[in-house]
């Protein structure tokens, strides 16, 4: 069996970003148990995942159960849920066993554990309250349930079509970087034409005309689309176990750089401890709703302190996606200006031959139309 170290076991498999939550609360015991699963046993991520699912639902009977030790250990276990869960990714990492079925049933199982998790917590405490009051009716926790699992819904629908649209302008984006070298290519002349290029035969251009400007233009886009260091294509994948074609990484948010200069320096300094700025995330409001809320209701012996914590932490969570969806759209205008700037600049540098009057005249267009919605 290889013998990984700590060491190589961080550098493998924790990813360049993660969670608050994960970077703090987890990954310091994920990546010791990665360790000692990898160098000691057999286990396989598709079994974690299988464990993961039976905790998700051992800690949804202890919810259902609604008193005040089993919501302690539904607490427990659901964090021992979501250990395992981390765990799983980081393993199949590590030994390179990373699948497709591995990603389709990781997050489905964890879709379903939040569906569970949330019906059986407030579905246990509306009996407690009933059987607390006989003459209460606390509806409040059927709603609840119901926008605990719209929330999750939609943070991770909404996190799939953001993907989705910035992959999408990342592949414009080279496309466009291609056709802007290959027309500069054609254009540059030979040498033994400039030396002719007075006489006849080529067609030569200055420096200040258009090569110049597909120049500015290919500098541009080079800046924007930086290559991925294979570390950060391994992080940036979509789910643990889900290889991930790669393509250069975008930089699309200057507007949004621009309209809020603090927001560089404060990203910066939690890039630094490896936390995202999206500080309430699908991770953190599972772990409010499933873990703090019932520690806290438990604790303090308030079973209606489930219900602020958990709207407390939906709020957030609208908060956090709104600020989200601004922000794709700032980075679409700054598609489009780049787009529209270097599509400028090849019809500026296009054929002088008649070519371009016939593509009118056939409505054929070589510029590129993009729909990202």
């Amino acid at each position: 069996m290889p013998g990984f170290t700590l060491d190589e076991v961080r550098t493998r498999t924790l990813k360049e970003r993660d969670s608050w939550w994960t970077v703090y609360l987890v990954d310091p015991l994920a990546v010791r148990l990665v360790r000692l699963l990898a160098n000691r046993t057999r286990v396989t991520p598709n079994q974690l995942t299988v464990l993961a699912l039976f905790l998700g639902l051992g800690a949804a009977v202890c919810f259902a159960l609604g008193y005040r030790h089993f919501l302690l250990l539904g607490a427990l276990l659901y964090y021992l849920c979501f250990l395992v869960d981390c765990t799983d990714g980081k393993l199949a990492r590590l030994t390179g066993s990373e699948s497709l079925f591995g990603s389709w049933m990781d997050y489905v199982s964890d879709r379903f554990r939040v569906l569970v998790c949330a019906v059986t917590l407030m579905g246990g405490q509306y009996v407690v309250a009933r059987e607390a009051d006989s003459g209460a009716n606390p509806v409040w926790f059927v709603w609840l349930a119901l926008a605990v699992v719209f929330l999750d819904m939609l943070r991770y629908l909404n996190a799939l079509q953001v993907y989705k649209v910035r992959r999408e302008m990342r592949s414009h984006l080279a496309a466009a970087l291609e056709r802007a070298r290959a027309t500069l290519t054609m254009l540059e002349p030979e040498e033994d034409e400039t030396r002719a290029a007075t006489g006849g035969g080529g067609r030569t251009m200055s420096d200040g005309g258009e090569q110049a400007v597909l120049r500015h233009g290919i500098a541009v886009l080079e800046q924007i689309l930086r290559s991925q260091t294979e570390r950060e294509n391994r992080n940036q994948r979509t789910a643990g176990k889900q290889p991930d074609l790669t393509l250069p990484k975008v930089d699309l948010h200057q507007e949004f750089r621009t309209r809020f200069p603090w927001y560089q320096r404060f990203w910066s300094a939690l890039n630094a401890r490896r936390v995202r700025t999206h500080l309430m995330s699908g991770i953190e409001f599972q772990m409010v709703v499933f873990v703090i809320a019932p520690l806290v209701a438990a604790a303090l012996g308030a079973p209606a302190l489930i219900v602020w914590i958990t709207a407390g932490a939906g709020v957030l969570l609208l908060a956090f996606e709104i600020a989200i969806i601004y922000k794709l759209w700032l980075s679409t205008r700054d598609f489009f200006r780049v787009v529209d700037g270097i599509d400028g600049a090849l019809r500026f540098s296009g054929p002088s031959d008649g070519a371009e009057e016939e593509s009118r005249d056939t409505g054929s267009d070589t510029g590129p139309r993009t729909t990202l919605l």
